[in-house]
């Protein structure tokens, strides 16, 4: 099944989620060199007080990246988001996504992210302001509902397409699940059958099979990866293969790995800086340790958790790789 977002013809069914603290430039760029059909900015407030900060900043920047460029909006009022939509496009959008599905404390506490969903009007308002203020697609990442008692994905859904959203992102949890228990299916289901814009299923989306599963259950265009991607960004070539063939891709060789693992957190280096770019490659470096070494990487991780000079941070990951 293809993707198609406006003029947009996507070339895989396998996107990467937006995902603060994660889905930042370098990583877009590794993802997209997996196979990723297309990556999403960290949700960022575009706010004239705000861009002049490094983090506005480094958000902003898609400099050298591959069209088509999405940057996920969030806030709670129609004009602020329809401002932020006009600016996303000033910065090089080609998509805008419209964050309704983060159930962060500090974001829903502002009435954005999922807690949008409680007030369907407000949606509406929402969704018609983006859509009318940009003329470039608009997206939509929300999640199955407020709370267990309301799945409200559906009715969402339908205004949403109503208002011109173009393609719809869900994950299978409420904004009261948070990341907990197990993502359930049976919403999206109800969200495709409900629309006839290209409903992407996020959630719990772990390996091959279960991604096919997933879109066998839903009857979605595609899936979206976020936490599966951290430390193992090769899961999206897997998806993508299994997807396109049937078949399991081969095994990526551990030498390729350790190759593209030391020039993602040289890419990380060179895009943050010294001091930021070490600090930020730590999680990296955890989570790769986590995904190919789960029960040596402990007294390797304590070692490398103190290094304050980035060269030394780097040497100390090459030779933890070169002796697996």
């Amino acid at each position: 099944m293809s993707i198609r977002i406006g003029p947009y013809q996507l070339d895989s069914q396998v996107l990467l989620a937006p995902m603060a603290g994660t889905s930042d430039k370098p990583f877009r760029m590794l993802c997209k060199s997996q196979g990723a059909a297309l990556t999403t900015s960290e949700m960022i407030v575009i706010q004239a007080h705000l861009l002049n900060t490094h983090k506005s900043k480094n958000r902003l920047n898609f400099e050298g990246e591959s069209s088509p460029i999405s940057i996920q909006i969030a806030g709670s009022e129609a004009d602020e988001l329809a401002h932020s939509a006009q600016k996303a496009v000033e910065f090089g959008a080609d998509i805008v996504d419209i964050n309704m599905g983060c159930p962060a404390k500090k974001v829903c506490n502002k009435a954005a992210g999922s807690a949008l969903m409680q007030d369907e009007a407000l949606v509406k308002d929402i969704l018609e302001s983006v859509v009318s203020a940009v003329d470039v697609p608009v997206t939509l990442k929300m999640r199955t509902g407020w709370s267990t008692r309301h799945k409200n994905a559906p009715s969402i859904a339908q205004i949403a397409e109503q208002a011109g959203i173009q393609m719809l992102s869900v994950h299978g949890r409420t904004k009261e699940d948070k990341y907990t228990g197990e993502a359930e299916y049976d919403t999206i289901k109800r969200v495709v059958e409900q629309v006839s814009i290209p409903v992407i299923a996020n959630g719990d989306i772990t390996n091959a099979k279960k991604a096919k599963n997933v879109l066998e259950q839903t009857g979605a265009a595609g899936v979206m990866v976020g936490r599966a991607t951290q430390g193992n960004p090769w899961i999206i070539h897997e998806i993508d293969h299994f997807l396109k063939t049937g078949r399991h891709a081969k095994e990526i060789p551990l030498s390729s790995k350790k190759t593209t693992i030391l020039k993602h957190i040289e890419q990380i280096y060179q895009f943050y800086g010294d001091f930021l770019g070490l600090r930020l490659a730590r999680k990296h470096i955890f989570w790769y340790a986590t995904h190919l070494d789960k029960k040596h990487m402990q007294p390797f991780w304590q070692s490398i958790n103190k290094i304050t000079d980035q060269k030394q941070q780097f040497k100390k990951l090459e030779d933890y790789l070169n002796q697996l």
